[in-house]
């Protein structure tokens, strides 16, 4: 067991967590900032894998307004009013500070002004990016501004529990996945920026670490937690049998660009739809859509649906997607000339932590940034606010750290503790235990996709909810055999903790949100109700260890929604202007 302590721990090294790092030592080069990854820094993590690019007004005929508009709008107006125009208000210094200070290079136009792009559900052209592979050029540079400063990273290391005493966050228990051995961190303040990842789902496009740990980090150490029921399924996962790239996105720029979606009898479905917005209807309703073509048996082989661009020309489709083309080349498909197989993929979730606009959370000396996070989005996320809301919260949130970081104390545990600590992490090594995790994992994700997927009910929720009940008892019988280092059972049976835990956090909401909104759909309950429901749900650990649940309306700080005032004259809902 061996201890470390730092000003400034960080969880998570993709957008949010490499830019908090870089923002906090340029407020104050005297902090000591320790970055912990559970890949490799830089090479792993969501923001990587960004294909589309990043919504920031940068036209003159846009506005901050418009973004900020269209952000609730996607959001079905439950989003953090206070962060969605952080969000908006933010993006082109952000995107200045990329290009001139960070080094990203973004495409440009022959007049050479930066190229935006088309993107659902948004009243204007927004989407700056790097060909179809954005994420790749802010995450290389990111990375090269982190070497270039003195900040200490761990790879390759996993964050097991955030260290308290339910009202601040003082540290975490780190392992060593390489060695199989504990670290005890202790830090003034600590940043969570793990990333999300609904990796619950039989099919998901998250990188393959993920398995929202930092969701249920939070939620452990008593933080809480808002709009957890809203998980964002992409419409367009590529298919690829039992390989690992199935669920995999394939862009949204390419129904931006004019891709059409056909069934496996030859039907354009989305006139049945959305015939106004038709492919660049807002995710939560082309992934709803494509889910429901495949239910009613117009799916093709793989049980997916077709994406289309080949109409746009060969030559346009290999020049403007040639990360799209190769992807779905090397599973044997021809994107430029031919539909593709897609299925609707678990993509991202919108629900998260609590926090105000510099990132902290309900816990003191805990912040929390990038998809860890919730309320940017409300109940649907836009394409391209993603990466824009990692990038923009990590540099917000590290100004706020640098500033405040030394008015922490730092809080150093014994070794006794921390190996008291440790010792519940290593009870998967106990002989008595036989259950896989491996198989567990399976079937939880077929649980999670079947009964509190894209569509739900109340009689599936609850067989859920039962299920995963029995799930966590199984836990205590999940073992890990063989060595410490490197072992991936061990990993699973962490994983699996965490993906439980959050999926119960998912089914409790899904269940008391007795409506239908943005990516949260349930057929017992088709239509929006916003007599009743312009509400977020928030929940958060008891000290007996009981899930907190409730209810609280929307606060309309800028925007109020169309036909409310109605709504507040019949005294139904609370509205503050």
């Amino acid at each position: 067991m061996r201890t470390e302590s730092a000003d400034v721990l960080i969880l998570g090294s993709g957008g949010a967590g490499l830019f908090a790092a870089i923002h906090a030592y340029d407020t104050d080069p005297s902090l000591k900032i320790v970055v912990v990854t559970k890949g490799l820094m830089g090479k792993s993590g969501c923001t990587r894998m960004v294909q589309g690019g990043f919504n920031v007004v940068l036209d003159p005929a846009d506005s901050v307004e418009r973004h900020f508009s269209d952000t609730l709008k996607g959001g079905h107006y439950i989003n953090d009013q206070e962060l969605a125009w952080a969000l908006a208000n933010d993006a082109p210094a952000t995107i200045h500070e990329l290009e001139t200070k960070v080094g990203c290079f973004f495409d440009r136009r022959a007049d050479g002004t930066i190229h935006q792009k088309a993107f659902a559900g948004q009243s204007f052209d927004r989407t700056v990016h790097r060909g179809d592979l954005t994420g790749i050029e802010i995450m290389e540079r990111l990375r090269d501004q982190v070497l270039a400063r003195h900040i200490t990273f761990l790879e390759e290391h996993r964050a097991v529990e955030l260290v308290g005493d339910g009202a601040r966050v003082t540290g975490a228990l780190i392992l060593n996945i390489r060695q199989g051995t504990f670290l005890g961190f202790s830090a003034r303040v600590t940043l969570l920026a793990t990333g999300g990842g609904p990796t619950m789902y039989k099919i998901a496009a998250p990188s393959l670490e993920k398995s929202e740990d930092g969701l249920a980090l939070a939620y452990n150490a008593g933080a809480l937690m808002r709009d957890m029921e809203m998980v964002q399924f992409h419409p367009t996962g590529l298919l690829a049998g039992a390989g690992r790239v199935t669920g995999s996105v394939l862009e949204e720029g390419l129904r931006g660009a004019g891709g059409r979606l056909f069934n496996s009898e030859g039907e354009r479905y989305m006139t049945k739809y959305d015939p106004e917005h038709m492919e660049r209807a807002t995710r939560d309703v082309v992934a709803r859509a494509g889910y429901m073509e495949i239910m009613a048996g117009r799916g093709g082989p793989q049980g997916g649906v077709f994406i289309d661009v080949s109409h746009l020309g060969a030559d346009f489709v290999r020049k403007t997607f040639p990360g799209m083309v190769q992807r779905v080349k090397d599973v044997g498909y021809d994107l430029a000339t031919k539909p593709v197989e897609v299925s609707p993929t678990a993509h991202f979730h919108m629900g998260g932590v609590a926090i105000d606009k510099d990132g902290h959370s309900s816990l003191e000396g805990l912040f929390v940034a990038g998809e860890d996070a919730g309320g940017v989005h409300g109940a649907n996320r836009l394409g391209g606010n993603g990466v824009a809301e990692s990038t923009i919260y990590g540099r917000r949130v590290g100004d706020a750290i640098g500033r405040e970081a030394k008015s922490f104390a730092l809080t150093v545990l014994s070794n006794k503790d921390w190996e008291s600590r440790a010792l519940h992490y290593s009870r998967f090594w106990e002989v008595n235990r036989t259950e896989n995790p491996a198989h567990l994992l399976i079937e939880l994700r077929a649980l999670m996709w079947e009964q509190c997927g894209l569509v739900r009910r109340a009689s599936d929720m609850l067989q859920c909810r039962r299920r995963l009940s029995s799930l966590t008892e199984q836990l205590e019988g999940v073992s890990a055999r063989g060595s410490l280092q490197y072992n991936l059972r061990w990993a699973d049976a962490l994983n699996l903790e965490s993906l439980v835990l959050v999926s119960q956090m998912v089914t409790e909401c899904a269940l008391m949100r007795t409506e239908s909104r943005g990516s949260h759909y349930r057929d017992d309950y088709p239509n929006e109700d916003n007599q009743n429901w312009l509400k977020n749900i928030y929940l958060q650990r008891g000290e007996d260890g009981t899930m907190i649940i409730y209810a609280k309306d929307v606060t309309f700080t800028r925007e109020t929604p169309a036909g409310l005032k109605e709504v507040k004259a019949n005294g139904q809902q609370h509205v503050v202007h």
